[in-house]
């Protein structure tokens, strides 16, 4: 049986592939569209989606688990992707950072009204103060939200995206297989992304140094495919608001790999609030792991999900077993 934590093993090993997708954005919308680099790298994910399906010989997806593709596709392949884009073609890789600090929190919402997991008050408690520093350690980064510009409101709309097709990809990666369900909504979402990569270079055909084209390359095969492999694998081991605190990580990782490869600062209150957000991240994810624990001792070893009313005995149940015992 896989544990919690070869789950936040898997989601760490992602976190830290999708790391790199803020400051890489960041570095292609230097000489590409936004438009491009939104749609483009996900026609190139089909691709090899396409490609790794095919050889494997995967069995097609039922006619409901279309439908849930196409949530997770509309999240992940096409929201998030573009609305980052284009948030980054004024933001810097250090203020979109504040976005992966909402994420995880976002991402246990919906997980939470999506699977019916109730996670302890304290875990909650931990997971705020993780999103709080995120938040905090990032606008100091990046300059302060002193008021929403569009570039906020489009890295809102991109955390919502996100976490929903986080929430169902990690559901439905249990039915069809991580890298499987990913590669499934790549190819769900190809016929919408190759008729807007069509329109972005009809309009402005592109045109970029090689480092541009070699970070719109990392977008397309790492963060829109293989990191996908592993952060739905976790997602898929669960419990799924537990791995979704994981990514509370990426903020800080994001923001160590803007200045050494944008050359962004880095500053002391960066440093501290990294740390920050790792230390409630930790204590978050160790509240669920003792809780998720103590009710497998209550039930003989077995798995259980922890906090459902099915889970707990009925209080009458002595009073009864002694009321037939004197029968």
């Amino acid at each position: 049986m896989l544990s919690g934590r070869a789950g936040l093993w898997w989601g760490l090993l992602g976190v830290t592939a999708f790391s790199f997708t803020m400051p890489f954005t960041r570095v292609a919308v230097g000489g590409l569209s936004p438009l491009f680099i939104g749609s483009a790298r996900a026609v190139v994910a089909a691709v090899l989606a396409v490609i790794a399906l095919t050889l494997t010989r995967q069995h097609w997806p039922n006619g409901r688990q279309w439908a849930r593709l196409a949530v997770v596709a509309g999240g992940v392949v096409v929201g998030f992707p573009l609305l980052s884009s284009y948030a980054l073609t004024t933001a810097p890789a250090s203020h979109g950072a504040v976005v992966v600090g909402l994420l995880p929190a976002a991402t246990a919402v919906v997980a939470v009204i999506r699977t019916r997991e109730r996670p302890t008050r304290s875990f909650w408690v931990f997971a705020a103060l993780g999103a709080v520093a995120a938040v905090v350690f990032a606008s100091l980064q990046g300059g302060g939200l002193g008021h929403l510009h569009q570039s906020d409101l489009l890295l809102f709309g991109a955390v919502v995206s996100a976490a929903i097709g986080y929430a169902e990809g990690g559901l439905l990666a249990r039915e069809l297989g991580s890298w499987q369900t990913v590669s499934w909504a790549l190819v769900v979402a190809a016929p919408l992304m190759i008729a807007l990569m069509t329109a972005s270079v009809l309009v402005a055909p592109p045109a970029a140094t090689p480092a541009e084209w070699s970070a719109f390359a990392y977008l397309a095969v790492v963060s829109m495919f293989l990191g996908f492999f592993a952060w739905y694998r976790g997602l898929a081991i669960g419990p799924m608001a537990q791995v979704s605190q994981v990514q509370l990580a990426q903020p800080v990782m994001s923001i160590l790999w803007a200045a050494m490869i944008l050359g962004e600062q880095l500053t002391w209150p960066t440093v501290l609030g990294g740390v920050a957000v790792i230390v409630c991240a930790g204590l978050a994810v160790r509240t669920r792991l003792g809780m998720t624990r103590s009710a497998e001792r209550t039930n003989g070893g077995r798995p259980v999900s922890v906090g459902r009313p099915t889970d707990r005995a009925p209080r009458t149940q002595p009073s009864n077993l002694r009321a037939r015992a004197v029968k």
